[in-house]
């Protein structure tokens, strides 16, 4: 029986104060299951970073709460918030976030030493993060010795790891080819088969067809849903009309 991972309660987010205030999310509610691959999609200004960076407690709603597993994030203190965000939320930037210093490898197992997971098994798993999105072979190369695809795909196995339960994607695919982009789409998918719950934004409605489920934003409110119809497994055939 899927549980309840990400819940939004009239979650608005005003930034500025007064005249100038700018509402960057609007008495927004959205309940995403384990299980369940959502994508978000709407114009630009709509809202739908915001929603993420609140989902993984990177920012606090001005009103409403956000619950992660039935905790709820407008309590709990920025070093219970990084916790938090190292155990159960994977999040994949737009400017991928990584370290120059490290090599991919190390980027991806950081999270997981930082949680005080031991060296040995971090690597392990970073390892096999890199695999499911199939760049182990780059584990030691630093990142000026990698792509932009291949960076982005460091970052996509970074959230990955370990066994997150809530992963959120912003434009995971935006600097990959339409072949890798699928193969990151197959690897969120497949943590939402496995029980995690999955966030995506994304402008491609080819992309959203990877979902279970499409949510459309317009100037900070939630307009409309929308189910799959189809398994998003006949996109890789190229045979989807």
């Amino acid at each position: 029986m899927s549980t309840e991972i990400l819940q939004l309660s009239g979650v608005s987010r005003h930034y500025g104060a007064g005249a100038t205030a700018v509402a960057a999310l609007r008495d927004v509610s959205l309940t995403v299951h384990s299980g369940e691959f959502v994508a978000v999609m709407g114009p630009s200004g709509s809202g739908k970073s915001s929603l993420l960076t609140l989902a993984g407690g990177l920012d606090r709603a001005t009103s409403g709460e956000v619950f992660v597993e039935g905790t709820p994030l407008g309590g709990l203190s920025t070093n219970e918030l990084a916790r938090l965000r190292r155990r159960a939320v994977g999040y994949v930037f737009q400017d991928f976030n990584l370290i120059p210093t490290l090599t991919a490898l190390e980027n991806v197992a950081l999270p997981r030493e930082l949680d005080g997971v031991a060296l040995r098994k971090a690597h392990r798993q970073a390892h096999d993060a890199l695999r499911q999105v199939g760049i182990d072979n780059l584990a030691d190369r630093f990142l000026d010795q990698m792509s932009g695809g291949q960076q982005q795909r460091v970052a996509i196995a970074r959230a990955i790891v370990g066994q997150r339960r809530l992963i959120l994607a912003d434009e995971p695919t935006g600097a990959l080819d339409s072949t890798t982009g699928d193969e990151v789409l197959e690897v969120l998918r497949s943590r939402a088969e496995a029980g995690a719950a999955v966030i995506m934004v994304t402008h491609e409605a080819r992309h959203a067809g990877w979902a279970d489920r499409v949510v459309f934003l317009r100037d900070g409110r939630i307009i409309d849903q929308a189910a799959a119809q189809r398994d998003p497994r006949v996109l890789l055939s190229g045979s989807a009309s």
